[in-house]
């Protein structure tokens, strides 16, 4: 009689839960978490806060301590890379030449940061931000007094630029686009955060081509398009991230943008599941399919993920939430934005450094961006998650309450 065993390919926070909530729903069998990195999984987040300024180490910033696998029964296999699937014989190939058999599979492959080709790029100095090994280089250039260039002006690159400049180095931040934070917000948004970074001794340069990365040896500085010269100690690279889904693709699943999933986190494969940043799935509250990089979704859908596993279906049905903490401002998301027409202010973006961003679509309520405003994005989470909207002659009057701008428009 054969045993039933699961393999989680990746130790991301989609695995670590998935693993987790395997033992709580009852599963029974063998469970091995496979990971190419050396640490046990870890929190993502403090990786461009305080993991990269060295308020935390490593095992400051672990989901669960060696103990809690110990414990729950459950295999960690670290630096181990699989190279192949094998769906006919239920198998996997890892690099060292070992083989592991399956009878159910779960991939939280998560996402690969994005190169850029420049002259110049590969000198030492010149730094991803992804994981723990990625921080450790970065680490060996930072210094009160030195300076980087971050390249890329997303939430990665503005909350490593934050980081930088709370240990006292000299940052410049380099986007291409007209605006930091173009593809995920609003204008008003990305002007607040410019302000902020500018506030805080932070160069922002944006509409920016550049030319090569200068250095021998050691990376000495960037060279713009136009001519102008940043020196720099570092470069960090910081332009976002593509889903990891090699392995499944090459196992013949269905892939699209992500590892298309249903909504029990099922694969175009019966005995396979996936769960986190790698995953294409479609969210009933916005109608229409998502790619999510948030430790929320990671975390709720490896839980959906290891109830399907076990034969406990129960329909994916979560609103995307979001964080970004740079400086003394922290940014909570409620929601998507995608697709918005309207962005109602509640509170002046251009003084201070406290207000909401209420996003529409017509007069759908999609999204609520609360800047240092806990209740606003506590109440737009709940509220949006049961279908209401809000009235938008409301949200810029201050003097209502909060929970009296909501409405249900059925």
């Amino acid at each position: 009689m054969s045993v039933d065993n699961c393999l989680i390919i990746g130790g991301s926070h989609a695995g670590a839960t998935l693993a987790a909530s395997l033992r709580q729903e009852g599963w029974s069998g063998k469970i091995a978490l496979i990971s190419a990195e050396e640490s046990l999984p870890y929190h993502r987040p403090p990786l461009s806060k305080s993991a990269l300024n060295g308020e935390k180490e490593g095992s400051e910033i672990l989901i669960r301590p060696a103990d809690f696998y110990k414990k729950a029964d459950i295999d960690v296999v670290l630096g181990a890379r699989v190279l192949k699937i094998d769906r006919v014989d239920k198998k996997i190939a890892l690099e060292d030449g070992r083989e592991l058999s399956y009878s159910k599979l779960a991939l939280t492959t998560g996402a690969s940061v994005r190169r850029i080709k420049l002259p110049g790029i590969h000198l030492p100095g010149v730094c991803y931000l992804r994981d723990l090994q990625d921080v450790h280089e970065i680490r060996k250039y930072i210094g009160n007094g030195r300076s980087a260039v971050v390249i890329g002006g997303g939430y990665i690159g503005l909350e490593a630029a934050a980081s930088l400049r709370a240990v006292g180095m000299d940052v410049t931040v380099l986007e291409a686009l007209p605006r930091v934070l173009a593809r995920v917000t609003s204008p008003e948004i990305s002007e607040f955060y410019a302000r902020v970074h500018r506030e805080e001794g932070t160069r922002v340069l944006t509409d920016v081509s550049i030319d090569r990365v200068a250095g021998e040896g050691s990376v000495t500085g960037v060279h713009l398009a136009d001519g102008s010269y940043i020196p720099a100690d570092l470069v960090l690279v910081g332009i976002g991230v593509s889903p990891a889904t090699g392995l499944a693709e090459a196992a013949g699943l269905d892939v699209d943008n992500g590892i298309v999933v249903d909504e029990f986190a099922q694969t175009s494969d019966e005995d396979i599941v996936a769960a986190g940043d790698c995953t294409l799935h479609y969210n009933p509250i916005y109608k229409t399919t998502l790619r999510l990089e948030s430790v929320q979704n990671a975390n709720d859908q490896a839980r959906v993920a290891a109830r399907t596993i076990c034969g406990k279906y129960q329909p994916y049905r979560a609103l995307p939430w979001f964080w970004s903490d740079q400086y003394d401002v922290k940014l909570q998301i409620a929601g998507s934005c995608a697709g918005f027409d309207k962005v109602v202010l509640r509170g002046d973006p251009k003084s201070g450094r406290s207000f909401a961003a209420f996003y529409f679509s017509g007069d759908t309520l999609l999204a609520v961006d609360a800047i240092n405003q806990p209740k606003a994005f506590l109440l737009a989470k709940r509220f949006l998650s049961e279908g209401k909207t809000a009235d938008p002659l409301k949200v810029v009057d201050e003097t209502v309450d909060l929970k009296d701008v909501f409405f249900d428009p059925r």
